[in-house]
């Protein structure tokens, strides 16, 4: 670390605010709230690292959700009829898909502490674009199997990674509206590949004597294959160790230093097995995954949207279109989430009140059964409760001391809600005129048990449960915010500890605003002026 503030670029800019103008007053009150504050070479790092950062993991995460969602739409689009699937052949194939998901979280999480992410990723898209591409031929269901297990296994890595590194560059008042860019390109996924299949099937089924469904799977893998090239070249890692080539070495100092000033430790590369037991004996892992898992099936009412209209005799097009304006609706609402997050500088409220109002819909669907009307509203609306990406980045603040606890702890909530609610994946329903309804995900075994498909649409066991969680994940988000606060206490206290055992050790006192020692030693300045200038 360089002593001298005056000839450190990177953190003496990081240190004064830029000059006064309504363009900063205005992004500040639209964007970052700390916009204002920042310097110009602070804000040129942080404008490039969301044009390269954010712009390659959301692309990354549009693309996941769409080739994610492919097989459904195949299955529907002549799939079924050209492969010969018959019985439970079509759920084996997603069961292949999240079993193989939710096995390769954590190894995904802890692979990028030893290898660069930007090398990881680009292989991992690169890899899932070659079997997306292979989907396409496929002849018969046995190998769609090996695809699918192949597309899982490359798939995996993504979103969880996608999380850790973002919380591994920007600070508190930045990374909850940069998680919810990147986490609303899902229902954009979602929505966006029910579109293109549909466009594909009317235009190009049969071309060149390909069918509909094998066009879809080729487009998607053109469309990835740029995705995995651009992840080679413009990802840029870690702060402590990139190489990306936009980055200039005092842009890369100041990244570092401002992960000093946010409190996130880099990387180290080690995961011993006392820091798994360290990891393993903290409140974070005990209480953060099961508010998660509880959380997570307190949402879960939206996957059975299109059981009830079926069921409910509304019309194949608005089966159709009820869910997919669900989605429409949901993505405002979550990026507000974020945005309000980091404006307020607290995760807390963000989490909590989005819960609490969730209440009502699923308590609609838990104790109205004959209401049609109120039901209906309470589907559309159950997206606007998910808080997904206020949590991870939540959890990112709370474990910025540990990056391999983040990373294992983002991964094990993914893991762990995939064991419990996707393993067994989507069952179609046998009405091949009907798309999305072939999404519905009585998976794993707690929908078994909940959520079984005699029991629809009302579904008795199933929402009540769902009702409770969320309850349930109210009463973890207060317990939460209590444990977090007594770690700030004792984070804050054991700062004051080191800061006056450092200058005490100096033989010397500190003059107010210069950062110097006066009648100390020169190792005691250089000292004062870098935890000064870090700690600013």
């Amino acid at each position: 670390m360089v002593a001298d503030p005056e000839s450190t670029a990177g953190i003496t800019v990081a240190a004064r605010p830029s000059a006064k103008g309504k363009w900063q007053k205005f992004v500040s009150l639209i964007w970052d709230s700390d916009y204002y504050e920042k310097s110009d070479a602070e804000r040129r790092l942080v404008f490039k690292l969301d044009c390269a950062l954010l712009t390659c993991l959301c692309f990354g995460f549009l693309m996941k959700y769409i080739d994610q969602t492919n097989l459904a739409n195949a299955y529907v689009s002549g799939m079924k009829e050209d492969l010969n699937i018959t019985g439970n052949q079509y759920t084996y194939m997603t069961t292949i898909y999240n079993a193989v998901y939710c096995v390769m979280q954590i190894p995904s999480n802890m692979a990028v502490l030893y290898v660069r992410p930007s090398y990881y990723l680009a292989a991992c898209e690169l890899g899932w674009a070659a079997f997306t591409f292979a989907q396409a031929g496929a002849r018969n269901y046995q190998m769609m199997y090996a695809f699918r297990f192949f597309v899982a296994l490359f798939e995996a890595a993504f979103q969880s990674v996608g999380y850790f590194i973002l919380g591994s560059w920007y600070t508190e008042k930045e990374l909850g509206k940069r998680i919810a860019l990147v986490f609303v390109a899902g229902p954009a996924g979602q929505a966006f590949s029910g579109f293109m299949q549909a466009g594909i099937y009317t235009s190009m089924n049969g071309l060149a004597g390909l069918a509909g469904w094998r066009w879809l799977y080729i487009i998607c893998g053109i469309i990835t294959v740029p995705c995995g090239l651009m992840l080679f070249w413009i990802l840029p890692d870690y702060p402590h160790n990139t190489k990306a080539f936009y980055l200039t070495e005092e842009e890369r100092e100041l990244a570092i230093a401002r992960c000093a000033r946010n409190g996130t430790k880099p990387i180290t590369g080690l995961v011993p097995i006392p820091m798994l037991k360290r990891i393993l004996r903290s409140w974070h892992f005990w209480i953060l995954v099961p508010a998660y898992l509880f959380y997570a099936t307190g949402i879960q009412s939206y996957n059975y949207f299109t059981i009830y209209l079926k069921a409910a005799n509304y019309s194949v097009q608005l089966r159709n279109v009820l869910p997919a304006t669900s989605y429409v609706l949901q993505i405002p609402f979550e990026f507000s989430y974020g945005w309000i997050s980091d404006r307020i500088g607290g995760r807390f409220l963000l989490c909590l009140i989005p819960l609490l109002w969730g209440i009502f819909p699923t308590g609609v669907l838990a104790v109205w059964p004959e209401s049609n009307g109120l039901k209906v509203a309470s589907f559309m609306v159950m997206g606007t409760m998910f808080i997904t990406h206020v949590f991870i980045t939540w959890l990112n603040e709370i474990c910025r001391d540990s990056p391999e606890e983040r990373g294992f702890l983002i991964a094990s909530t993914n893991t762990l809600f995939f064991a419990q609610y996707r393993l067994v994946a989507y069952v179609p329903i046998p009405v091949p005129a009907d798309p999305p309804a072939d999404r519905h995900r009585f998976n794993a075994w707690l929908p078994t048990v909940i959520f079984l498909q005699t029991d629809g649409p009302s579904f008795r066991k199933g929402f009540p449960t769902v009702f409770a969680s969320n309850i349930i994940a109210c009463g973890f988000m207060v317990v939460i915010w209590r444990f977090h606060k007594r770690q700030q206490r004792q984070e804050a206290a054991a700062l004051r500890m080191t800061e006056e055992e450092g200058v005490g050790g100096m033989g010397g006192k500190v003059e107010e605003g210069e950062g110097k020692v006066v009648d100390g030693e020169g190792e005691g300045e250089k000292n004062v002026v870098v935890v000064s200038t870090l700690l600013a």
